[in-house]
C-alpha cells in the first residue's frame, strides 16, 4: 500500500516561521543588529539554524520577575565540527571567545562540538564572524537540518578511520544549507572558502519537487532536526543507533568497502504524550562508499516530503519509520533513489571504546585521551582546565578531536613530550583517566540548569554529587572496576543519551529553594541498557528525589553482585532479571 503523508493537514506554527524567513534570512536581517537585548520568538526560532539558542539565566529568573525586570538574556552558540576535529588555531580562537565574550567556559557536547554560553546578543555577530574566520561554522549546528556529523575521533592510522572521516566531511559539505542567508546576515555576504560549506555542483538525487535555492531541504527545511553518525562495529563510540541516520562501517581485508545504513534512531520523548518514545535505528540497506551520499539524500528527501509537519512532538524520522514500517520506508527510498537497495551485511555493533589515556597512533606518534567531566572546560580553584588546555595548545601546536563522551583527544604527539605533557597537566590540577573512577569515566550529563530553557531540573551541576555517592557505594560492594554508563538529563529530551545507558537518570519535576532558585528536583531512573548502545533501557522508578537516587540503586547493585552470571554486565543483568523484579524484591544492601 502506498504510504500517505500525515493525516493532519495544518502545519505547525514553526513551519510558517521557516517559510516566512525566506531561506533563514528575513528575521535575522531585521533583528540581529537592532540594539535590543533579545530576539522575538519568531526570530529565535530561525536563529537556531544559524547555530544559536536564545536562553536566560534561570537561577535569577524568578527574582528578576519579582523585581519587574526582564530576563537575563544571553545566547548559546554551537560550533559545528565534523568528527570533532579541531586545529590548535581553532581551539585557541574558541578559548579567546569564551573568555572575552562568553561566560569563561567551553563545553564539549555529546555531538563532538564546542558550545559557548553567556554570549550577549550584541556580541553574537563578532562571535560568528570569528568562528568562520578560523574555518569552523555555526551554520546548521542547530535547527531542522542535518546537524553535526559524528565519526570516530581516534587518530589511529589504521587505514579505516581516516576514510570514515573523509566520508563524514563529504556528508557535511553535501548537506549544508545552500541559502546565502547566513553569510548575508553575519559575514556581509562573504562566503569564506570553508570545508564545512556546500561544494558547487549538482545534487546527487535530483527530484521533481526540488526547490531552486534549497534542492535538498526545500523552503521549509526538514520537519525536525536530523542527526547522522558513522561508526565501527567494534567501536560504537558515536552511539550510531541513537541517530536518525547511521553508517556502520563494513571492513573487508582491512579495507573500508561500504556501510550498513541504519535509520530511525532518536532518544527524545515527552512522558505526558504516549505517542512519543525513544527509538534505536533499524537496518535499511548496505551501500558502497561511492553511493553513501546518494542513499543519504534519498532518505532525507523522503523524510522531507513525508515527515510530520503538524505535530513537532512526533516529527522526527523515527515516527515515520515506525508508522510505515521498514519495508514501506525502504520501498519509498528506492523510489527516490531510482534503483533497488542491497540488503545489509550480517554485521552488528559489538563493542565501544572511549579512547582515553595514552595510545599509539600507528605512525610513530601518540595520542592522549583526556576526560572532561560532563564536557565542561573551566577553571575552578586549583582545577584549571581552561588555562591548562590553552597552555597545551600554545606550546605544542598539535590538533585535537572531541569525543561523543564529551572528552578531548590530543593528537600527533611526539613520544618525547609525554613526561612534559603529564607535568603540564599536573601543574594545572588536571587529572588523567588513571585517576578517574570507572563509574565517573563512563558518565555524562546535559547542561540543564541554569541555561537550558527546556530543563525541569539539574543535570550537569547535580551529576558530580551522584558520582561521589556512587563511588563510595560501588567500592563498598567491590564493584568499583565494573564498567557501566550513567547518563543524566534535566528533562526527557535525551541530549546526554540516557535511554540506552546502563543507568539513565532523567529529570522529572522541579523543586524550588526558598529564594526561588531551582532546587534538586526528582528523576526517573531507567535500567537495562548497555555501554555499546544497542538496547534501550526500561523505567525502574519514577519521581525519585535527588537525594534518594543512589539509595534506590544500591540494593540493585547488591543483587547484581550476588546473582550475576559469568561475564554479565550490570545492564545485561537488569535486562535479564527485569525492572519489575528488581523494584519489588530488592536485596539487602
Amino acid at each position: 500500500m502506498e504510504p500517505k503523508p500525515p493525516a493532519t493537514p495544518k502545519p505547525s506554527k514553526v513551519e510558517a516561521i521557516k517559510i516566512a524567513s525566506e531561506y533563514l534570512k528575513v528575521h535575522m536581517a531585521n533583528e540581529a543588529f537592532n540594539g535590543v537585548s533579545h530576539f522575538t520568538e519568531d526570530a529565535a526560532t530561525v536563529l537556531k539554524f544559524h547555530g544559536s539558542y536564545q536562553q536566560d539565566d534561570r537561577d535569577h529568573r524568578t527574582l528578576l520577575k519579582r523585581e519587574g525586570k526582564e530576563k537575563a538574556y544571553s545566547m548559546m552558540v554551537r560550533v559545528r565540527m565534523p568528527g570533532g576535529k579541531c586545529t590548535p588555531e581553532q581551539y585557541l580562537a574558541i578559548d579567546e571567545l569564551a573568555r572575552t565574550i562568553g561566560n569563561g567556559t567551553i563545553r564539549i557536547t555529546t555531538r563532538q562540538e564546542f558550545q559557548l554560553h553567556g554570549i550577549l546578543k550584541s556580541d553574537l555577530g563578532a562571535m560568528i564572524r570569528r568562528v568562520n574566520e578560523v574555518l569552523l561554522s555555526t551554520l546548521a549546528a542547530c535547527g531542522d537540518v542535518e546537524r553535526n556529523v559524528l565519526t570516530c575521533p581516534a587518530p589511529l592510522r589504521d587505514g579505516v578511520r581516516d576514510l570514515m572521516q573523509d566520508d563524514a566531511d563529504a556528508f557535511v559539505s553535501h548537506f549544508a544549507p545552500r541559502s546565502s542567508g547566513y553569510y548575508d546576515v553575519w559575514l556581509d555576504g562573504e562566503k569564506i572558502d570553508n570545508p564545512l560549506l556546500p561544494k558547487p555542483g549538482p545534487i546527487k538525487v535530483p527530484s521533481a519537487g526540488d526547490d531552486p535555492v534549497e534542492p535538498i531541504y526545500g523552503k521549509a527545511y526538514l520537519p525536525r532536526k536530523f542527526k547522522t553518525a558513522f561508526a565501527l562495529p567494534e567501536d560504537n563510540c558515536t552511539d550510531v543507533l541513537a541517530n536518525d541516520l547511521g553508517y556502520l562501517a563494513i571492513v573487508e581485508g582491512g579495507k573500508l568497502v561500504g556501510y550498513n545504513v541504519v535509520v530511525g534512531g532518536g532518544l527524545g520523548t515527552t512522558p505526558s504524550a504516549g505517542k512519543t518514545f525513544p527509538a534505536l535505528a533499524q537496518e535499511l540497506c548496505y551501500v558502497d562508499r561511492a553511493d553513501l551520499l546518494a542513499v543519504g539524500e534519498a532518505v532525507i528527501k523522503v523524510y522531507r516530503d513525508f515527515g510530520n509537519r503538524s505535530d513537532r512532538k512526533r516529527a522526527r524520522i523515527k515516527y515515520l519509520v515506525f508508522d510505515w514500517g521498514m519495508p514501506a520506508f525502504r520501498a519509498k527510498v528506492e523510489e527516490y533513489l531510482g534503483r533497488s537497495l542491497a540488503d545489509p551485511k550480517p554485521v552488528k555493533v559489538t563493542e565501544v571504546d572511549d579512547h582515553l589515556g595514552w595510545h599509539e597512533q600507528g605512525d610513530g606518534k601518540l595520542f592522549l585521551g583526556l576526560p572532561v567531566e560532563n564536557g565542561r572546560i573551566k577553571d575552578e580553584g586549583d582545577f584549571r582546565l581552561l588555562t591548562g588546555l590553552r597552555a597545551f595548545f600554545e606550546k605544542y601546536q598539535t590538533p585535537a578531536r572531541m569525543t561523543c563522551q564529551q572528552s578531548i583527544l590530543f593528537a600527533d604527539l611526539d613520544p618525547a613530550w609525554k613526561s612534559d605533557i603529564e607535568a603540564l597537566l599536573e601543574e594545572h590540577g588536571i587529572a588523567r583517566v588513571e585517576r578517574y573512577s570507572t563509574v565517573r569515566r563512563w558518565s555524562m550529563a546535559c547542561p540543564a540548569m541554569p541555561t537550558c530553557g527546556l530543563a525541569v531540573t539539574e543535570a550537569e551541576r547535580a551529576l558530580p554529587t551522584i558520582m561521589d555517592q556512587l563511588e563510595i557505594a560501588l567500592t563498598t560492594l567491590g564493584l568499583e572496576s565494573d564498567r557501566f554508563t550513567v547518563r543524566m538529563t534535566g528533562c526527557p529530551n535525551g541530549c546526554a543519551r540516557p535511554y540506552n545507558a546502563d543507568i539513565g537518570l532523567v529529570g522529572r519535576s522541579a523543586t524550588r529553594n526558598e529564594d526561588g532558585t531551582p532546587g534538586p528536583g526528582t528523576y526517573t531512573i531507567f535500567l537495562g541498557g548497555r555501554a555499546i548502545g544497542d538496547r534501550l533501557n526500561v523505567e525502574f522508578k519514577d519521581y525519585v528525589p535527588f537525594d534518594k537516587v543512589v539509595p534506590e540503586l544500591v540494593p540493585v547493585f547488591a543483587r547484581f553482585k550476588a546473582e550475576r552470571r559469568d561475564g554479565e554486565t550490570f545492564g545485561e543483568f537488569c535486562h535479564r532479571v527485569g525492572v519489575e523484579a528488581l523494584a519489588e524484591e530488592p536485596a539487602e544492601a
